[in-house]
């Protein structure tokens, strides 16, 4: 199994917001950075693991898991004018932007802020804390078991 580290802003879309969808589940969408996109088109796989990221919001932080249930498919948001994600540069036989589906797994028992995860030498090498920007980034399975185990025990 593969980790992902996925990032939104709880205001756009919140762990919460993906737990009320029908079976818990969601399409991932409206992603328009290049890096971001290849890792979700060429990478990012059915049964993948996923850590929910609560991002620009007053306490950034990991806050619980999800799976990923379907691999990579052109994001429709892109041929459609209305939406806030059109491409027009975007066709159906050759489309720009990927998503993926995911289904909610937990909720962390405490939320891991960013400041702490910073202030952790395992997790110096962590994508999150060196090219923090990125919204969809590789999760090493140490750094996965250590946030897991983060989540669920009482603050530092």
């Amino acid at each position: 199994m593969t980790y992902w580290l996925f990032k939104s802003e709880p205001d756009e879309y919140s762990l919460q917001d993906l737990a009320a969808e029908s079976s818990g589940c969601g399409r991932w969408d409206g992603i328009r950075n290049y890096q971001a996109r290849n890792f979700l088109r060429d990478k990012v796989k059915e049964g993948d693991g996923v850590l929910f990221y609560h991002s620009a919001c007053k306490v950034p932080a990991v806050v619980g898991t999800a799976e990923v249930v379907r691999s990579a498919y052109p994001d429709p948001a892109q041929f459609d004018p209305e939406s806030k994600y059109f491409d027009p540069k975007a066709s159906e036989d050759k489309p720009r932007w990927y998503c993926v589906d995911i289904r909610w797994r937990s909720e962390f028992q405490r939320p891991v802020p960013l400041a702490e995860i910073k202030g952790i030498p395992q997790l110096a090498e962590m994508v999150l804390v060196k090219q923090g920007r990125l919204s969809i980034q590789p999760v090493s399975d140490d750094e996965w078991q250590l946030l897991q185990h983060l989540g669920s025990s009482t603050p530092r």
